[in-house]
């Protein structure tokens, strides 16, 4: 007989969910940039916990995309390069358009509440000039979109994207985010007529107009090609140049 590994004790699974919580939303929000030096013992302090549970949360976020991890070296926040940017596009136009299509279809009551809390939140942060708020609450839009599709294989799939497009929207904020609103404003309202058809060629078109000014702004901060390992040479704790 078989037994499955013990899961870990609720004290450690919860200081493994508070340390992960929290270095997810610094790695998004860019207070650790990319190619950032992640120092364990610094960080556990920090967070106020062991590296025990800090370590189990690093290999989550390495999951995601978000951490990379050198063996008896440590960690640095993942870089986001401009190849990045253009592969994150690709899948985005295929799958994301899909979960919008099926969100018309399926979406309930409670996702369209959902949906235009994230439209009106982004409206109020852009009203007041807050970049950083408008960004987090134009993401929680697409997240809402994709808890809508009604489409667990789906969901599965996008789901370690979304760290990286909530990254993505961070990391472009300086575009038109008005424009981004209003292209949110009527997905949501051709999703609350069902309109499926409707609906796919706005995402698309809303996706596909954000690759070429997402890509000229990629040149303003993504990383030059990081070796990890020399990377996690030192205990350099800035961000990593080329």
């Amino acid at each position: 007989m078989t037994t499955s590994p013990a899961e870990p004790d609720p004290v450690r699974r919860s200081l493994r969910e508070t340390a992960y919580g929290a270095l997810k939303a610094r790695i998004i929000g860019l207070d650790l940039h990319p190619g950032q030096r992640l120092v364990e013992r610094d960080i556990a302090a920090e967070l106020g916990v062991s590296r025990v549970p800090l370590r189990e949360a690093l290999h989550q976020l390495e999951s995601e995309g978000l951490v990379v991890l050198v063996p008896r070296r440590g960690a640095l926040v993942a870089p986001f390069t401009r190849a990045d940017v253009e592969h994150l596009f690709e899948v985005r136009e295929s799958v994301e358009v899909l979960a919008f299509r099926l969100a018309a279809l399926k979406r309930s009551d409670a996702d369209l509440e959902r949906m235009a809390a994230a439209v009106d939140a982004a409206r109020d942060a852009l009203a007041r000039r807050d970049d950083a708020a408008t960004a987090a609450a134009n993401a929680g839009f697409h997240a809402a979109v994709v808890q809508a599709c009604g489409n667990p294989l789906l969901r599965s799939m996008l789901a370690p994207l979304d760290a990286r497009v909530r990254w993505l929207f961070h990391l472009t904020k300086q575009r038109d985010t008005r424009e981004q609103c209003e292209e949110h404003a009527a997905m949501l309202a051709a999703i609350r007529a069902q309109d499926a058809d409707a609906v796919a060629e706005l995402a698309h078109r809303h996706v596909t107009s954000g690759r070429e000014p997402s890509l000229a702004l990629a040149d303003s901060w993504a990383s030059s090609p990081i070796d990890p390992v020399e990377a996690t040479r030192t205990r350099n704790r800035g961000r990593q140049t080329a």
